[in-house]
């Protein structure tokens, strides 16, 4: 068999399993799901690559942790992704912003702003908690936003998350290259607003310190702030129990736009980097440490490796 073929027939028997989990969980309700999903990931997650991972970012982010602290911590982490997998079907079952509503919300007058006002934003958070209902808290409110995302590797398994997100009114866009630079900068100079991630590495970013160690990190989203003297919009989200969160958007950052781009770029990096710590800080079992944030190289002058 040619590698080619192998390859192809990898990403069937993934998408089969990926789809057979999908089914299974849809058919469940809202908690239900997002308790199976909890209990599948504290199992499954231990056993893996990203679970070694995580332990290292952690000690790396906390070097005065302890044995059972990071047990009990990872143990935590895999029950909170676990249930965003479960609950990641049912999004459109969340009710925001109605009696039933599954998040409370802090600073509803901030993101009103960029509601039928052609005010442009750029909204940036991290993978807290459950980081899907941000991006569908921003769109059902009335907010003219696309949400950048990087695909799945399996096309199959990327056009049903696609679908999952347009189900609760959320209109992806993943940027490729210059071509999707500009089309970003067409939506913020039409009044629009994107939203992106900027807590994880990104290979071409800026180098800035992120819990005392040096990692790249995404300047795109100042990058475009500078351009169109924009909003960095910031949002949170934290897991109160269950399927139970609370939202919060803060008072935007704005950057210095009489500085040069570099350095007034630089800065905002320095800040978004900050607050990111100070997110995770709040409620650390709820951010996405199985992501390799940090270089290897900074794992082993740290000395957190086994």
């Amino acid at each position: 068999m040619t590698a080619g073929r192998r390859q192809s027939l990898f990403k069937r028997v993934e998408s089969w399993a990926f789809h057979a989990y999908w089914n299974r969980i849809s058919a469940m309700s809202l908690d239900e799901a997002s308790n199976a999903g909890a209990r599948f990931a504290r199992t499954l997650g231990p056993i893996t690559s990203a679970h070694k991972t995580a332990r290292y970012n952690m000690r790396l982010a906390f070097p005065r942790i302890t044995p059972q602290e990071e047990r009990e911590m990872l143990d935590a982490m895999w029950d909170n992704l676990g249930r965003v997998v479960g609950e990641f079907p049912h999004l459109a079952s969340m009710g925001l912003f109605t009696p039933e509503s599954r998040a409370d919300f802090d600073g509803l007058d901030i993101l009103d702003r960029y509601v039928g006002t052609g005010q442009a934003g750029v909204f940036i958070s991290g993978h807290f908690a459950n980081w899907e209902v941000m991006p569908a808290a921003i769109v059902r409110r009335g907010v003219d936003c696309r949400v950048t995302y990087r695909p799945a590797n399996n096309i199959w398994v990327d056009d049903t998350i696609v679908q999952a997100r347009a189900d609760y009114g959320v209109r992806l866009f993943a940027p490729k290259g210059p071509s999707g630079g500009v089309s970003l900068m067409r939506i913020l100079a039409k009044g629009g607003s994107v939203a992106m991630m900027n807590d994880q590495k990104y290979e071409t970013g800026v180098e800035a310190p992120f819990f005392g160690h040096m990692c790249k990190t995404a300047d795109g989203p100042s990058r475009l702030a500078y351009r169109f003297k924009a909003p960095l919009q910031t949002m949170t989200v934290k897991r109160l129990g269950g399927v139970k969160f609370k939202v919060e958007v803060q008072e935007p950052m704005m950057m210095d736009f009489d500085a040069s781009v570099d350095d007034a770029v630089h800065a905002s990096v320095l800040r978004i980097n900050r607050f990111m710590e100070e997110t995770i800080l709040k409620a650390p079992e709820q951010w996405f440490w199985v992501h390799a944030r940090w270089p290897k190289k900074a794992w082993m002058d740290a000395g957190v490796m086994d």
